[in-house]
């Protein structure tokens, strides 16, 4: 694939399927990729959704469980796919980010022996289900149903996520639970947020450096012990974590291990308990 114009197409240069959304703003200039599940039960009932006024929201691209691609704003507009947000100290992340939607009903509740979705009542097979705490529970907050993302829907996502990057030099890839914590909560623990991040910003998973805790470890939102523990911490000693980012002696980390059944738990912490494996 290729972007033409702001348009996705395909090697051939023809675009992808479009469908036009009047839920989109005047011209900007992106420097982040925003990751979101559609809460829905289809590509096209996504679709449908974002292209309705009604929705007043809607993102650049959706891609379906089956790797299909519709995409409902050119790339350099504003679409509406963020709502209240901030990062880094900026607000309101729809005039400077693309966002992408993929198929995916999120959380599920139990209903009796079955994973239903609150919102579309849709039963999902076991197997279709990931059992894990979202890193912005509350610590005690009992895990969750979480749908799987397809392989190859995944596979399309960092196929078309690693053209953005190099396309408009994007700075960062993030999830709509990071830019509105306590709000949202996709893409959720079920898409692997780390390795994904790591391969759009140009590092194999196996590049990044790797520690284990020397001690009982808290985890936390922010760069700081003013900032709240995260779910599973603390960590306990010989944790594996990996280094994304570093703020001083406060290092941003992905938790490599499952810790009290949770899974791609990111925060950060103090690195003088981390030590190079």
């Amino acid at each position: 694939m290729k972007i033409n114009n702001h348009r996705l197409c395909t090697d051939a240069g023809t675009p992808v399927e479009y469908r036009e959304t009047p839920n989109k703003g005047g011209v900007m200039v992106p420097e982040y990729l925003v990751m979101h599940f559609t809460a829905g039960s289809s590509l096209d009932g996504a679709v449908a959704w974002m292209c309705n006024p009604a929705a007043k929201a809607a993102a650049h691209l959706i891609i379906g469980r089956d790797g299909r691609v519709v995409q409902l704003a050119p790339f350099n507009r504003v679409a509406w796919h963020a709502g209240q947000s901030q990062w880094a100290g900026r607000a309101g992340l729809n005039n400077f980010s693309i966002g992408i939607e993929l198929d995916n009903a999120g959380r599920l509740e139990r209903s009796g022996s079955q994973w239903r979705s609150a919102i579309s009542k849709r039963v999902y097979a076991d197997d279709d289900v990931l059992l894990a705490n979202h890193k912005h529970d509350r610590p005690g907050t009992p895990a969750s149903g979480w749908h799987e993302y397809s392989e190859i829907q995944l596979q399309v996502a960092a196929e078309v996520g690693l053209l953005l990057m190099g396309k408009y030099t994007l700075r960062d890839v993030l999830g709509h639970e990071d830019i509105a914590p306590g709000r949202k909560t996709d893409p959720g623990p079920a898409f692997p947020g780390a390795s994904f991040r790591a391969r759009l910003m140009g590092r194999a998973d196996d590049a990044l450096e790797t520690y284990v805790t020397s001690a009982e470890l808290n985890v936390r939102a922010g760069p700081g012990t003013e900032h709240a523990a995260l779910p599973g911490s603390p960590l306990p000693p010989d944790t594996r974590v990996a280094l994304l980012e570093q703020q001083g002696l406060w290092w941003r980390v992905d938790v490599l291990d499952n810790v009290a059944g949770i899974m791609d738990l990111v925060g950060w912490c103090h690195s003088r308990y981390l030590k190079r494996v």
